[in-house]
């Protein structure tokens, strides 16, 4: 990825609300040449969209847990995310190596909600669970967060 680009990535990362103007001046290109070049990592997928990020507990979901799961049956197809993509207390599915096969981010109200969240997804994905609960997040969604000393 070309130098300028990188930069409008990363200043699109720590404000995605940021004008073509704003990013034209942080980046010495014209506000038609920072629109082109945006819509062009637009189109490549570089960018692949934008999004408020909203503080969990303000919402009333102060309780992150990390739950890794593992199918009963490892013969059977692997269909885990398509069988969970309709939870909406899972924020992020990753696949991973290791003992388990995924391991979801969620967020939930309170210990009973979780629970509850955790019965719905093993009968949903026929899996085993392992839960991790977060006790604080000290940061989050460091892309985009740091500092302008490398650019």
């Amino acid at each position: 990825m070309e130098r300028l680009d990188r930069r409008l990535v990363d200043l699109l990362a720590a404000d995605g609300r940021m004008s073509f103007t704003d990013l034209g001046k942080a980046t010495g290109l014209s506000t038609s040449a920072v629109h082109q070049r945006v819509r062009r990592l637009e189109e490549r997928g570089v960018i692949r969209g934008y999004r408020a990020v909203l503080d969990p507990e303000s919402i009333g979901l102060p309780l992150t847990a990390l739950i890794a799961v593992t199918p009963f049956d490892p013969a059977a197809p692997d269909d885990v995310p398509q069988r969970l993509e309709h939870v909406p207390e899972i924020e992020s599915c990753f696949s991973v190596a290791g003992d388990e096969s995924y391991v979801l981010l969620v967020r939930v109200g309170q210990p009973g909600d979780l629970e509850d969240l955790l019965a719905r997804i093993r009968s949903a994905a026929n899996v085993r669970t392992r839960t991790t609960v977060v006790l604080s997040t000290p940061w989050e969604g460091r892309h985009g967060q740091h500092g302008d000393d490398d650019a």
